[in-house]
């Protein structure tokens, strides 16, 4: 049986400091896909050493996983445990916040001098409170390790979860499922039935369960329930979609900047760890 569509919305942009970017979750009218709370596709900029649209400094996370799917260009990653990588197009790095993290992200060094295109996805996946103070942990999957399923012109890659027997790389701290779909053609996708998710349109045009059409260039995105145990997609040429699913975690939300805890008293104690020193430092 197919899910049970829910919502179609679209990606307004909204300014994050001095970033410009398209935030179709959160909406007015979709505040949460939990336990996914926030999808930024940021880009594409153009980057050079005249113009550096995305370069984001040093800041904190608690209570929660944000995970990067770059699209384009390359990235420098550093933060509080030590890690100092180059996410490169088509890399996924999914960090677990836990208890904190610090860590800042923008263009290398040789984007900004060679000067390209930069374009990605961030998605905040929000942890079960019995997960919100386990240690942080960072994993960077290159795009040569995340196997791909092909199906004729279109290609599904299985970042987190399992598609057609494939598994996916990344080690969830909750039963996910993350794909990048890409190209032409039909699939259907077996999604558990205490699953809910999205799916956003990157780039392109698609059908989703025969009836909902994601519309050629407004980035939309359809949310749909854990009714139902299937998903069917069919894309048009050169179309690229990004599916997630998850069991909701039905747990209150207290969200404040990079923090995501289930009070407020939690939310303040965040700020005073951050304020100590206790989420680490980046150098």
């Amino acid at each position: 049986m197919l899910k049970k569509i829910n919502y179609i919305g679209e990606s307004p942009w909204v300014n994050m400091g001095d970033v410009r970017l398209k935030q179709p979750l959160p909406a007015p009218e979709l505040q949460n896909a939990d336990p996914f709370l926030l999808l930024h596709h940021y880009g594409p900029y153009a980057i050079s050493m005249y113009n550096n649209a995305f370069d984001v400094g040093a800041h904190p996370h608690r209570g929660f996983e944000p995970i990067t799917i770059l699209l384009q260009g390359e990235q420098l990653h550093k933060d509080s445990m030590g890690n100092e990588l180059v996410v490169e197009a088509g890399d996924v790095q999914w960090t677990t916040a836990g208890r904190g993290i610090v860590h800042s992200e923008g263009p290398t060094k040789r984007l900004i001098e060679e000067g390209g295109d930069l374009e990605g996805i961030q998605l905040w996946l929000n942890l079960p409170a019995a997960k919100k103070m386990i240690p942080a942990n960072y994993q960077h999957i290159k795009a040569a390790d995340i196997p791909v399923v092909a199906k004729e012109l279109l290609a599904t890659k299985i970042i987190a979860g399992r598609h057609k027997g494939v598994k996916g790389p990344i080690v969830t701290q909750t039963p996910v499922q993350l794909f990048l779909v890409s190209g032409k053609g039909t699939e259907t996708y077996s999604i558990p039935e205490d699953q809910a998710g999205f799916v956003y349109l990157v780039q392109g045009e698609a059908s989703i369960n025969q009836d909902k059409t994601l519309r050629k260039g407004l980035n939309q995105m359809l949310a749909f329930a854990t009714n139902g145990n299937s998903l069917e997609v069919d894309t048009k040429e050169n179309s690229i979609l990004l599916i997630g699913t998850a069991e909701p975690l039905n747990e209150k939300v207290a969200q404040f900047g990079p923090y995501v805890m289930n009070s407020q008293t939690e939310i303040m104690e965040a700020m005073r760890d951050y304020q100590m020193g206790k989420m680490g430092y980046l150098y």
